[in-house]
């Protein structure tokens, strides 16, 4: 059974879902897994985990994102994308491409963010998108998110139409930084064609279609992560899960390391643990 990580390029149409379980039936295991959500009208990069490396997408999940997508000024949709029901138009002609910019610029950094009911986030036990497919709407709490880089330029022959660039933190819905440009600019708009073009590390240019993917070593799951080279006689203690203290571990800083072998090969991950560190996983085999 394979071990490593996969990057797909995700096709429009796909739920997330729907890649892993066409990702189990082409490298024969059940053990994939994906490290966050790309909706189903998306396309781009979707990083899955396979066999023991499923352990480690949850030192995925919170990796910045980047994102390319159209803005279309003028008319709101009850899902902030092209996919969803209009709700409302506004007469948005008179818009420059430099006041755009500026009210781009102006979301930009650490804000608040409602999260849009057609998304995953659970409340009161159910998923938000859930409950809009019943026609209800609930009130949802605003969340920290950060825009490191909102850019956004008019596309020649399309008026009302804005490319954007969105590089961001983990969280953030770039529907909903569509929504609140619109509104910046006294109208409205929604979102089209959006494409994540990198988590983290992963770009498209190491993506693969789905029906071939490359197994990379899982090792790249934990590259943005401290490392530490270990000799043989750490390397046992560290493939049988045990408790060490920092210096037995080489571990500087605060933590979580990715723990290798002399030949560079992935053991676990540890963190702190009271003066010392534990195994959070253990990916190497006894």
């Amino acid at each position: 059974m394979p071990d490593g990580i996969a990057v797909i390029d995700k096709p429009p149409g796909w739920t997330s879902h729907d890649v892993v379980a066409k990702a189990r039936g082409v490298l024969g295991t059940r053990k994939v897994g994906h490290s966050g959500t790309l909706d189903p009208d998306a396309t781009g990069v979707l990083v899955l985990g396979v066999g023991r490396a499923t352990r480690l997408l949850r030192f995925l999940t919170a990796l910045a994102k980047s994102y390319e997508a159209e803005i279309v000024l003028g008319t709101e949709t009850d899902t902030l994308d092209s996919a969803g029901r209009v709700t409302a138009r506004h007469e948005m002609a008179a818009v420059t491409e430099d006041q755009a910019r500026l009210a781009a610029a102006s979301l930009a950094g650490d804000i608040l963010q409602v999260p849009p009911m057609v998304s995953a986030v659970k409340v009161g036990g159910r998923r938000l998108h859930q409950l809009a497919r019943e026609g209800v709407e609930v009130e949802r709490e605003a969340r920290p998110v950060t825009v490191h880089r909102f850019e956004v330029a008019a596309v020649p022959g399309y008026e009302g139409v804005l490319r954007a660039e969105v590089d961001c933190s983990s969280g953030t819905y770039v529907r909903v930084l569509a929504a609140d440009l619109g509104r910046a600019l006294g109208g409205g708009a929604h979102l089209r064609n959006l494409r994540r073009v990198a988590v983290g590390g992963f770009g498209l240019a190491e993506a693969r279609p789905v029906e071939s993917p490359e197994i990379l070593p899982m090792a790249r799951a934990v590259e943005h992560l401290d490392g530490v080279r270990v000799g043989p006689a750490v390397a046992a203690d560290v493939t049988h899960g045990r408790v060490l203290d920092l210096d037995r571990l080489g571990a500087v800083g605060a933590g979580p390391w990715a723990v290798h072998d002399a030949d560079g090969r992935l053991l676990a991950v540890y963190e702190r643990f009271r003066t010392g560190a534990k195994p959070s996983v253990v990916v190497a085999s006894v």
